[in-house]
């Protein structure tokens, strides 16, 4: 996918991209090339290939979400950044932070960061299921990308979910997964609200969003409208 391709994809998911943001994009390829010379980012390093399924892929979270508004977003196992420093250039209310279990990582993150100059999120070094311990019901979306299996990811990330908010996993083909992952998803109070499924551009792969609640919500209104009723 070359960029002005890009471009007119982005443009088919409502997605307008400005030229600075175009200039934070390639700053970031060449960061991402000459970092993985030294420690490994991805396999995926032909631009063409980047801007397809790693850039264009990670944008594709707003087909769930409405990722305009200033919102809290967590992005477990983030590896390269993907999808976290993507969104962050592309919609900038985001407040995003960034968790990686390998500080090697953390490092190149912070290093893309400083020099795009980026506000508003932070690369921290932790493995996810530590941080969960630390920062329960804190944001708005949590999401992740290639990182684990969606029982194992369920685990970790229901508890840093805000009342209002949602995990979205980024997928490919899941259908196994989301049997495997019913009996985590009963007892996290957790319920998946949408599955959507898409194939990317030029034939690169089939891919699912989920976007799953916390059924408190729910709960809690449904508590209300009865005490009412009684009264």
């Amino acid at each position: 996918m070359d960029k002005d391709t890009f471009v007119i994809e982005l443009n088919k998911l409502g997605v307008e991209i400005n030229k600075k943001q175009m200039e934070q994009l390639d700053q970031y390829y060449r960061l991402l090339v000459e970092w993985n010379e030294k420690i490994n980012l991805t396999r995926i390093i032909e631009e063409k290939e980047v801007y397809l399924k790693h850039f264009y892929d990670s944008i594709t979270l707003c087909k769930v979400i409405n990722l305009d508004d200033k919102l809290t977003l967590l992005d477990i196992g983030t590896g390269a950044g993907f999808p976290g420093i993507v969104l962050k250039i592309v919609f900038p209310n985001l407040s995003v932070t960034l968790v990686d279990a390998l500080l090697k990582r953390v490092n190149f993150l912070n290093k893309v960061i400083e020099t795009l100059e980026l506000k508003n999120i932070r690369a921290v070094h932790f493995r996810a299921e530590d941080y969960a311990k630390l920062h329960k019901d804190e944001f708005d979306i949590v999401t992740c990308r290639a990182v684990a299996n969606l029982s194992k990811l369920l685990g970790y990330a229901m508890p840093l979910v805000n009342e209002t908010g949602y995990f979205i996993p980024m997928k490919a083909n899941c259908d196994e997964e989301i049997n495997d992952a019913q009996v985590a998803i009963n007892r996290l109070h957790s319920k998946i609200i949408l599955k959507e499924e898409f194939e990317l551009p030029n034939y690169a792969g089939h891919r699912t969003l989920l976007k799953i609640s916390k059924n408190n919500k729910k709960l809690k209104i449904n508590a209300k409208k009865n005490s009412k009723e009684k009264e």
